[in-house]
């Protein structure tokens, strides 16, 4: 009964930085630029988090340093790819392995360390009535306003939005950007409310999940919420089937949540037509302005 309880909440906890990061992602995605460096973002931005709060005492400084260092790694990122023309895959992989062999040096000296905790209101993480707020934020944002129509239309051709005087690469330098701080704070979560300590890597893997679920969701927000708690739920039920001890290995169910990333990907994209209608069209290309 008691797990039956705190069931929703260890869920809503586990789905936090999948959807901080996915969103971020999404909106980078939306202007037409593929970061798969989401990972090494989010574990910056964990060891950031972590050192932030363990230097001040104050978790809310570890909050806004994890921001600050997903920012930073999504600059160089757009540096490289918006303004020297470099490929954006080899781009992001090469950030993603910068940011675990970064993070490994910079929190060398946090191993072992006590963590300082991001304090609950009313039983919930702040981040959590905040991740489900910026859903409706970004929704409304990418197709209620004058901005997230011409993100959109940078995305989906990017000749065309140049055409109409619209400055392509400041608005996905933005884009960038967000997509940046985005995945920082969901790194931030993991060490200061999820696990509110720092271990190597602590990220295991969930930027990967993220990046997926944004393909998953078709680039929508709502599908995006929905992908995150459908993903968190599968890592809690990993750990619950461990805790019963069913006699499965315990190796199987740890992969129970990239085996269900895989299933989603396979199902969604069976469905040709709702990803080739979602799909910016110039994603992952890039663009050189007229001289």
């Amino acid at each position: 009964m008691d797990l039956l309880l705190t069931l929703p909440i260890i869920i809503m906890t586990a789905a936090t930085p999948l959807l901080l990061a996915a969103l971020g992602e999404m909106v980078t995605e939306r202007s037409g630029v593929l970061n798969l460096g989401v990972e090494g973002m989010m574990v910056m931005g964990a060891v950031a988090g972590f050192g932030g709060a363990f230097a001040t005492g104050n978790p809310w400084v570890g909050v806004i340093a994890s921001i600050l260092a997903g920012m930073a790694m999504s600059l160089l990122f757009g540096f490289l790819t918006l303004t020297l023309l470099a490929n954006q895959v080899a781009t992001g992989l090469a950030l993603t392995l910068l940011g675990l062999g970064l993070s490994a040096l910079i929190g060398e000296s946090f191993v072992g360390q006590p963590g300082v905790k991001l304090p609950a209101i009313g039983g919930i993480d702040p981040l959590v009535p905040f991740s489900i707020l910026m859903v409706g934020l970004v929704s409304w944002f990418l197709f209620r306003t004058k901005m997230g129509l011409v993100i959109r239309a940078v995305g989906n051709s990017h000749a065309s939005a140049h055409a109409l005087g619209y400055n392509v690469i400041a608005v996905r330098y933005l884009s960038v950007l967000f997509g940046g701080a985005m995945s920082g704070l969901a790194g931030g979560y993991l060490s200061l409310v999820y696990t509110p300590q720092w271990v190597e890597n602590m990220t295991s893997g969930r930027g990967w999940i993220a990046l997926a679920l944004v393909v998953f969701a078709s680039w929508l927000p709502l599908r995006i919420l929905a992908g995150a708690y459908l993903f968190g739920t599968i890592s809690i039920l990993s750990f619950v089937l461990q805790a019963q001890g069913l006699g499965i290995p315990s190796q199987f169910l740890s992969s129970l949540p990239y085996l269900g990333t895989i299933l989603a990907l396979v199902v969604i994209s069976g469905n040709k037509a709702l990803t080739r209608r979602n799909t910016p069209a110039s994603l992952g290309q890039p663009f050189v302005p007229d001289r």
